[in-house]
């Protein structure tokens, strides 16, 4: 009988997550990683199965109205973006992050399941429409039909919180930092893990929506389930080549917050001028830790009053009193991250307008090639695309030339590859704007004016350029702020980190929702609503400039925040 780590503490490669003394697989690296990005590849395939044709599905077989449908959407997404913070803490305190993609593994597949079941059984599924005496007869579904498929459908959003965090993490744990080949390879595993990740998104789009569409919403439902069966059987065959972080017994987080417990409580004490080694190993025991100890910076001087030296003997009380230098660094660490954390919102308010707006643009243009007429929303797989073809340029080009002139082992550094794709960002929006102006020209200029269900003699190919720049935007930022959140946490807050950066999307996508309602109402209260019904008298132009002026501020204060950020090493350096 096959055993697996951390459900057997005597295979090799286990770790126990109160940290007893074990064997280090002697695999890992590239071995491991080839199976954590197939796993993210058959997760983000489900995943988006369901997501990408949620909204079709809810209109039409559940009978909802497209505003309530929008909303259950949105809402859907954000809190599938917010879930992964839950699923990093239990995670990172309790259960470690092997345990954690399995369970939620299991949950995946159960939700999953079940949704199928609600598309395909005929007690679970709302009735089919019936033509009685020429008129539509669409009988409603009843309570239980739609409470089993948003059961099912929130454990989907409430497996993807534990599954999503901990898989990117426990993917770059993999490497060796301190071996300079693995370190290089660590870099390089961020870019083909989101090469993974947009490589599932394609294929889903192409195929499940076409099969939900077309032929069946059970078997649409069902394939996702499939897929996340495979990735479950190909994350347990990896299992033997995996490298097992060691967990602390204290929880991290309560490590962190006696840190700000303790500098609060001698905060009348002066701030220490000099750190003696007793005072480095003290409270926290960094003495027995393998993890090196973090150099003393001079940001947050604020926070080295918990370095003050107690009278206490009582261990307990003196945790909450007195901290270990590395300890405090850990603290400060984290509170760096919050000026970039903030900065880049916008850049996830932009990108929630690539599934929005930009698709009602494409459903008033010319979309026929031949006879047959593509979908607005196919054009979304521009951006994916983009990200496929830009990322092995990027890996394989531009980052080994980038590598011989900067002598960084990852080309450039994380803020910098962030901040150009946020420069990017801003150059899509321009574009966007400009498109969107050509648009109602064309329009006004064919008197279309006021007749919204008219095509407009215009290419819908023209939008092409801005979702390039999307993806463009996103191979540099997306994948930066995943390095960047993952490398720059305390060690044992890594799946922490990742959900931190995913919280950024889930943000940004609760923010464009307020921003368009504020918007909305300001605009209407004036007589010319920007977000008209029909898009022709609408002004997604004025909108559109909005953000890439609001990017442009962000961008500002994100080079500002960036220049003057410390990195987590012993030295530190900043971006410049």
């Amino acid at each position: 009988m096959t055993s697996f780590p951390l459900l057997n503490d005597q295979v090799e490669g286990a770790v126990d997550y109160k940290s007893r003394p074990v064997t280090r697989s002697n695999s890992g690296g590239w071995n491991s990683a080839f199976f954590i990005i197939g796993v993210e590849m058959a997760e983000r395939f489900a995943y988006y199965g369901i997501g990408s044709n949620l909204i079709t599905y809810l209109t039409g077989p559940l009978r909802q109205s497209t505003a309530i449908a929008a909303e259950n959407v949105n809402a859907w997404s954000g809190v599938s973006s917010m879930l992964p913070l839950l699923g990093a803490f239990i995670a990172d305190s309790y259960v470690g992050r092997y345990r954690m993609i399995l369970f939620a593994s299991l949950l995946y597949v159960m939700g999953l399941g079940l949704l199928t079941l609600s598309a395909a059984l005929p007690s679970l599924r709302p009735p089919d429409c019936e033509i009685i005496i020429e008129e539509e007869f669409c009988p409603s579904p009843s309570g239980f039909q739609i409470f089993f498929f948003f059961f099912s459908l929130y454990l989907v959003a409430l497996a993807q919180g534990g599954h999503k965090p901990c898989t990117q993490a426990f993917g770059a744990d993999q490497f060796d930092v301190r071996d300079p080949k693995e370190c290089e390879s660590k870099s390089s595993f961020f870019n083909w893990w989101y090469f993974g990740l947009c490589g599932g998104t394609v294929i889903s789009i192409c195929i499940v929506n076409y099969v939900q569409d077309n032929l069946s919403w059970g078997l649409g439902f069902g394939i996702p389930c499939i897929s996340m069966v495979v990735a479950l059987a190909i994350f347990l065959l990896g299992t033997r080549t995996y490298r097992f972080t060691l967990m602390k017994d204290e929880s991290p987080f309560v490590r962190i917050a006696q840190v700000f417990v303790a500098a609060a409580r001698n905060r009348n004490q002066p701030v220490p001028s000099s750190i003696t080694e007793k005072t480095r190993l003290s409270a926290a025991g960094d003495e027995a830790s393998e993890t090196p100890l973090l150099g003393r910076s001079s940001q947050f001087k604020f926070l080295d009053r918990a370095i003050a030296i107690s009278d206490d003997s009582d261990s307990l009380k003196k945790n909450w009193k007195e901290c270990s230098m590395s300890q405090v660094e850990e603290a400060k660490g984290v509170l760096r991250l919050v000026p970039i954390w903030t900065t880049c919102l916008i850049y996830a308010v932009v990108f929630a307008q690539s599934s929005t707006f930009f698709t009602k643009q494409g459903t008033t243009m010319e979309r026929r090639i031949g006879s047959l007429q593509v979908p607005a929303a196919a054009l979304q797989s521009f951006i994916s695309g983009s990200i496929v073809i830009l990322i092995p340029i990027y890996d394989r080009v531009l980052i080994p030339i980038a590598r011989r002139v900067t002598k960084i082992p990852s080309g450039i550094t994380m803020l910098q590859r962030i901040g150009i794709g946020m420069f990017l960002s801003v150059v899509s929006m321009a574009v966007a704007a400009i498109v969107e102006e050509q648009r109602l020209v064309v329009a006004r200029d064919s008197g279309l004016v006021d007749m919204p269900s008219e095509t407009v003699p215009m290419s819908v190919w023209w939008l092409v350029p801005q979702y390039v720049l999307f993806g463009a935007a996103d191979v540099f930022t997306m994948v930066g702020l995943q390095e960047f959140f993952y490398d720059q946490v305390p060690d044992e807050l890594r799946s922490v980190g990742m959900s931190l950066y995913l919280s950024i999307f889930g943000i940004g996508s609760f923010l464009s929702s307020f921003l368009i309602s504020i918007i909305e109402k300001a605009t209407v209260a004036s007589g010319q609503n920007w977000f008209s019904n029909n898009l022709n008298q609408a002004h997604l132009d004025y909108f559109y400039w909005l953000l890439a002026g609001l990017s442009t501020v962000e961008l500002g204060l994100y080079l500002y925040f960036a220049n003057s950020y410390v990195y987590k090493t012993k030295t530190g350096h900043a971006i410049m």
